[in-house]
């Protein structure tokens, strides 16, 4: 990473994850299995395909993310976490408890309340 606007690690990982849509992106494969292209556009949030792309292809180039040929069609991919996407679990999870606690109406997927260990 050349341009860094500082050595703070809050500042490099916001520029590397923290833009509106690459979380979800992350928490669509980490908690819902997602790992097709077509998954991704189905998530409430509403992603459009050339951001979605572009996302894809970030996180891919950061090794949070490796894709796999699914089929004998060259552009028929899986995206899966690496073991560095996966290491973001905790971040994550903390997000969610921190938005259940904070922010009123919000709830988990399955409209649980309840914040997770």
């Amino acid at each position: 990473m050349a341009d860094r606007r500082s050595p703070c690690p809050i500042a490099c990982t916001l520029d590397l994850i923290g833009d509106r849509w690459t979380l979800l992106v992350i928490r669509d494969m980490m908690f819902f299995g997602k790992q097709r292209f077509e998954e991704f556009l189905e998530s409430p949030e509403g992603i459009s395909t050339n951001i979605l792309t572009s996302r894809l292809k970030a996180l891919e180039q950061l090794g949070l993310v490796e894709k796999i040929p699914y089929s004998n069609h060259s552009r028929r991919m899986n995206y899966q976490l690496t073991e560095q996407g996966h290491s973001l679990r905790p971040v994550l999870m903390a997000i969610v408890r921190w938005g259940l606690q904070q922010i009123p109406d919000t709830h988990t997927r399955d409209g649980d309340r309840t914040i997770p260990e």
